[in-house]
């Protein structure tokens, strides 16, 4: 059932206002923290006087509540101190006498809570209606709102204290609304920082307003079986305490206290009923190390057997908040279901209060000098970016520390979005719809005109002013300017502009062909064969490279002339005459002065058997017939194609070296090729343990001279192998 503070917190102002909530923090805090609180309540007192919170509530009590929770997870003073302070932050001028009287990190920790409250104001509906995803987001947002973990302690703190008021109160719909943000938001929450203690009773709390019927059944069964189950526990209390002390091990045992949410949430989700539960009595056991507790479980598995698949090891397997305990559950005397749970006093710490008191644990009780250091190692538990319902998975994606890089701000209807970290609301813009950030022109945050170049800040919220048409501007791609942060951004405003710019190149590129055509007086050309010939599928592609000036008017008119120049098939023209060499060497069969250019995959040299093949845009490339690809060639536009007799002709070749390597290798092939003048126009040289691999491309004018020079490189010290690639 819902837990109520131990403490008498709340006096009367003209009593000392939480004079008796300071007495009780003497023997946890220095004399410099008391002091601290006692200035901070002096200045609350008049400024909280007469003021109200949700349902009515006091606002000076709440904030003396709030502050109790939070002594109970053994957080630092100025912890403390900025959670009193919360209430009176809701101004600049306030948190600005704030930071002057009691320090810039208190004022910032009350300011980062007060900002967490525009969460509470949202359309918690319209959040359900999108789905897990959308609250997932909210979660995250509130997460990436609070520069310090206390923050997001603080605020759990304090809507577990409106939780409390509230669930007496009688405004039902406030009731309902803060109970749902409580299973939505702030119980999940609570789990992934493992702060067990204010989980539980959020959980509890949620299901006695939403589901008062349930709620009051399951209570009433614990009762009912109250006086049952502690005869039961005390006696296996005792069994199990013997046993372990015979065995030397120290140990303390007790009846772990059951809630109510926990039951509700097992037996809906196994289909069981309440007298199936295994947990329903249930022991702790604390001991002193790790060894204890496995010893520990063994002497209860001789004791009672184990129940199987009820055993969990989460000490050599933590969970994703580093909680860990051995779960088990054995069928007990009396054949009744026993669940155990055995862990270090550190463990238990830990599992109580997460981490707010872990390293106060280790630490004492008293306030440690790195305690914000230590707070900066707790905070990569929070920062997380993609995990979306299985707080398991926290600690093995936290290291990747994506959450820094990551803000979430709000569409005016409530929508959260994900964006890089100093996006500005054109980034926004495009993130919600690529037509909306075409026509951004403006846009308000928080309900302020900002300038388009405003970096963004996580829970603002950003309407976009728009055109009725238009396009972006060319400075959004100036990263100078800083208008836009994200990749996806910039290619959708990059793509607007390359098709601007396609559409303009494919109307100048249909002007271009025609006014050819024209003068060629060959208007009646079928111009999706053209396109095709130059290896365009579409004649608006084809069109838009004339118009970018990739298709010269000399390759178009070679074109026009073979393709209104049908050539018979390879195989059956026969080679009837040799015109006169182009000057690269080469005869095309049929054609005088056309554009050869050799293949760059096989690059033949005289006297290899070569063919020809019509090119997009390069004239005739030029293949070895052997060539792989030329088989995949189109055949309809292969040429026959022979060398000429040009004696200055010269063609690229690849040649291959293997050599043992020595100092000098390189310089004593490259002579030789220099001696024979033969061009060595590229080179690469890989060594690999005590072997040079080389490629060389050479200029030779035939095969024989190639084969003559290679014969030479042979000779060379330590060359193993010399050929054509």
């Amino acid at each position: 059932m819902a837990r109520t503070s131990h403490l008498t917190l709340v006096s009367a102002p003209d009593s000392g206002f939480g004079a008796t909530w300071l007495a009780t923090l003497q023997a946890d805090y220095t004399a410099a923290d008391i002091e601290l609180l006692t200035s901070v309540l002096a200045w609350l007192n008049p400024r909280l006087h007469e003021q109200t919170g949700k349902g009515g509530e006091s606002a000076s009590e709440h904030a003396l509540n709030v502050a109790a929770i939070l002594c109970e997870l053994k957080v630092d003073a100025e912890c403390l101190a900025a959670s009193l302070l919360v209430p009176a932050a809701s101004t600049h001028d306030a948190l600005v006498e704030i930071r002057d009287r009691f320090g810039a990190r208190a004022a910032a920790l009350a300011d980062g809570v007060a900002r967490m409250a525009m969460i509470e104001s949202m359309d918690g509906d319209a959040a359900r209606a999108e789905g897990p995803a959308q609250l997932e987001g909210l979660r995250k947002m509130m997460l990436a709102m609070a520069q310090d973990v206390r923050v997001v302690l603080i605020k759990l703190a304090d809507h577990l204290q409106s939780m409390r008021y509230v669930v007496k109160c009688d405004d039902v719909q406030l009731r309902h609304e803060l109970a749902r943000l409580t299973q939505d938001i702030f119980a999940p929450l609570a789990n992934r920082l493992g702060a067990w203690q204010l989980k539980w009773e959020l959980e509890d709390l949620a299901l006695r307003i939403l589901e008062p019927d349930t709620y009051k059944r399951i209570a009433g069964l614990l009762d009912e079986k109250r006086s049952d189950r502690e005869r039961y526990i005390g006696a296996a209390t005792a069994r199990l305490s013997e046993e372990l002390a015979r065995m030397n091990i120290k140990a303390e045992i007790s009846g772990r206290p059951k809630h109510i949410y926990s039951i509700y949430n097992k037996m809906r989700h196994k289909a069981v009923a309440f007298d199936a539960m295994y947990d329903v009595r249930a022991l702790r056991v604390l001991v002193e190390s790790i060894s204890d507790c496995y010893a520990a479980l063994d002497i209860v598995h001789r004791l009672w057997p184990p129940l199987p698949g009820e055993f969990d090891d989460y000490i050599a397997k933590p969970k994703g908040n580093e909680y860990q305990s051995l779960h088990t559950a054995v069928m007990g005397d009396e054949d009744k279901p026993l669940e155990i749970q055995i862990r270090t006093f550190e463990m238990h710490q830990h599992a109580e209060f997460g981490v707010a008191a872990h390293w106060r644990y280790k630490e004492g009780s008293r306030r440690d000098a790195g305690y914000d250091e230590k707070i900066a190692w707790l905070r990569q538990v929070v920062e997380w970016k993609d995990e979306v319902a299985d707080a398991s998975d926290v600690a093995a994606r936290f290291p990747r520390d994506l959450f820094a890089d990551t803000i979430y701000v709000l569409t005016p209807q409530g929508r959260v979005i994900d964006l890089p970290r100093d996006a500005t609301p054109i980034d926004f813009a495009y993130h919600v719809h690529t037509d909306l950030g075409h026509r951004c022109r403006g846009a308000r945050v928080n309900g302020a005109m900002v300038p388009l170049d405003t970096p963004l800040l996580n829970g603002q919220q950003v309407e976009v002013i728009v055109a009725k048409q238009g396009g972006p501007s060319r400075d959004w791609l100036n990263p100078a300017l800083g208008y836009l942060k994200s990749a996806g951004a910039r290619g959708k405003v990059r793509q607007w502009f390359n098709r601007l710019n396609h559409e303009g190149s494919v109307a100048e590129g249909r002007e271009i062909v025609e006014k050819e055509l024209q003068r060629q007086g060959m208007t009646g050309v079928n111009l999706d064969k053209l396109a095709q010939s130059f290896g365009f599928a579409r004649l608006a592609d084809f069109f838009a490279e004339a118009g970018r000036g990739e298709i010269s008017a000399r390759q178009l008119q070679t074109a026009l002339r073979i393709d209104n120049a049908p050539v018979a098939p390879l195989e059956e023209q026969p080679l009837v005459r040799k015109p006169r060499a182009q000057p690269g060497g080469i005869l095309i069969v049929g054609v005088d002065k056309l554009l050869t250019v050799p293949a760059g995959c096989c690059k033949p040299a005289p006297p290899d058997a070569i063919i020809g093949f019509v090119s997009r845009g390069r004239g005739v490339t030029i293949h070895r017939r052997g060539c792989d690809n030329v088989k995949r060639l189109t055949p309809e536009r292969l040429i026959a194609a022979d060398w000429g007799v040009s004696a200055d002709s010269t063609f690229p070749v690849d040649v291959e070296i293997e050599a043992a390597d020595r100092t000098g290798l390189l310089r004593d092939i490259t002579e030789i090729f220099s001696r024979e003048r033969v061009n060595v126009t590229a080179t690469n040289t890989v060594s690999r343990d005590t072997s040079a691999y080389m490629r060389l491309t050479v200029e030779i004018a035939n095969i024989a001279d190639l084969n003559r020079v290679l014969a030479l490189v042979k000779n060379v010290a330590g060359v193993t192998r010399a050929a054509r690639a």
